[in-house]
């Protein structure tokens, strides 16, 4: 995994601030589910290639939302 190819930067930028935003959306709502998918959404774009971290932080996308619309 090249730290400086620009895809990585992107992509990473991209993933991590929406994981930003559901970590703070979680922790001011008292939402565990939102808060949790912004903490796993942020270590993904540290640990993972390009590929992964946009897969795994389009699933915890869809799995929030859905988690939220079921009342959790």
């Amino acid at each position: 995994m090249n730290l400086l190819d620009p895809n990585y930067l992107f992509a990473s930028l991209i993933w991590g601030s929406i994981g930003v935003g559901y970590t703070i959306y979680g922790r001011r709502q008292r939402s565990v589910v939102a808060f949790v998918g912004g903490v796993v959404m942020i270590l993904a774009s540290y640990f993972t290639g390009v590929w992964e971290m946009s897969l795994i932080s389009l699933v915890i996308m869809v799995t929030v939302y859905r988690l939220l619309k079921q009342g959790y």
